[in-house]
């Protein structure tokens, strides 16, 4: 693909930008690119930094709502809905409403509905066959991506995962991050498995 393809399809999903959510000091991340890096770096630009950039590796930062808001996609239609803590503000002696905040669609009709099924369905294979299987047993049924981001301390690694339920009928998506965990096994799944049965079981 090339770094410049690359670099546009990770801004379809919105990284390297603000998500806009109603909370302070907000990080936009980074989406590195040949021009940053002879900028800031003042070095040429590698295939090996292709390699890093395209599987989210290298120079290239996300915060975790950044990640959760990109996988939103899948379960919203192709639409990438602004995140928001606040729903409505109502008077506090009568609980009138005096604003309420509506969803909004950042962007739209990003992606053929097709190829996000296709993704859709990946993440669905990977707890039905692959490395999120400890979340079969669950109420729902769900669909994951796990990750594991190498750091310079040797041996030890960021543990992302990505996970939304109801498969059919999406209502959570979560994303959990746990940093400098050593070795490869996921710290990350039983957490979800645990919040997840919360959700579903005793909410």
């Amino acid at each position: 693909l090339g770094p410049e393809r690359i670099e546009k399809y990770f801004r379809f999903f919105n990284f390297g930008e603000k998500t806009q959510i109603d909370l302070p000091m907000e990080k936009k991340g980074l989406v590195p690119s040949p021009e940053w890096k002879k900028k800031n770096r003042k070095e040429a630009w590698w295939i090996g930094d292709t390699y890093n950039i395209s599987i989210g590796q290298g120079d290239f930062l996300a915060t975790p709502l950044q990640i959760a808001v990109a996988f939103s996609i899948l379960v919203n239609d192709g639409k990438l809905i602004k995140p928001q803590i606040v729903s409505k503000i109502v008077e506090n002696w009568d609980g009138k409403v005096i604003k309420e905040f509506l969803p909004q669609v950042i962007k739209e009709n990003i992606f053929h509905p097709k190829n996000i099924q296709i993704i859709k369905e990946g993440m669905r294979e990977a707890v039905v066959y692959g490395s999120a299987k400890i979340l079969n047993d669950l109420p729902v049924k769900t669909a994951a991506k796990t990750g594991t981001a190498e750091i310079p301390k040797k041996g030890y690694y960021h543990h992302w995962l990505v996970v939304f339920a109801p498969y059919e009928n999406p209502e959570i998506i979560l994303t959990l991050l746990i940093e400098e965990i050593k070795g490869l096994q996921s710290a990350t799944l039983p957490i979800a498995k645990n919040v997840l049965k919360w959700y579903f079981e005793e909410k």
